[in-house]
């Protein structure tokens, strides 16, 4: 099954921009950094109870996700180093904003939505570690229904709608996040079930 949304950017959008950074002489480490720094912001937000800022903060940065690797390949630095680089700041990012969720319900003694970051944060590293070992031993894994862009997409914009109507009128971040759980979970085991397919009959080699 297909993800929801494009892997990537257009090339209308990312071609000038990239041109841009380079000529700027902006690497593409710098931003995964810078990426990972918004969202770190958008998580001191998110605990404070910004959610209409944290939200906007979230979704601007994580669209540099678009940008790096097309930054990489563009300039000739696309290393092996850089795309773990860049995989593992993804999941910081992620999980940043989650946890900075987290101190908020907590702060206010909602413990189900404080569970429902955690479950959201497991399910989503599970999405992206059945991809990473896959890979190592040699199935490529980009499918799924629930991948990062639209778990960023569904969290961002759900806190951009919470900020704006108020936490305290109607609480939509507690359903949003059953769904964040639950369906980054079905993706795991979605691609759980496509290594096995893909991998049935297969033995390990013991040498």
């Amino acid at each position: 099954m297909p993800s929801l949304t494009p892997r990537s950017a257009p090339k209308w959008v990312v071609d000038p921009a990239v041109g841009v950074l380079s000529r700027l002489g902006v690497t593409p480490n710098m931003l995964t950094l810078a990426g990972l720094a918004g969202n770190c912001g958008a998580a001191v937000l998110a605990a404070s109870g910004e959610f209409l800022l944290a939200g906007i903060v979230m979704l601007a940065f994580s669209a540099l996700d678009f940008l790096d690797g097309s930054l990489a390949r563009a300039t000739g630095q696309a290393t092996p180093f850089g795309s773990v680089f860049d995989a593992t700041l993804d999941r910081v990012s992620e999980a940043a904003v989650l946890f900075g969720l987290a101190w908020w319900f907590s702060d206010h003694g909602m413990r189900d939505e404080t569970l429902l970051c955690f479950a959201a944060v497991v399910a989503s590293f599970m999405v992206s570690y059945l991809r990473s070992r896959a890979e190592i031993i040699g199935v490529k894994m980009r499918e799924g229904v629930f991948t990062r862009t639209e778990r960023v997409i569904l969290l961002g914009g759900a806190l951009i709608v919470q900020g704006a109507i108020g936490i305290e009128d109607e609480n939509i971040l507690e359903p949003v996040l059953y769904v964040l759980a639950a369906i980054a979970g079905f993706t795991a085991v979605q691609r759980l079930a496509m290594v096995w397919s893909k991998t049935k009959g297969q033995t390990d080699d013991p040498a």
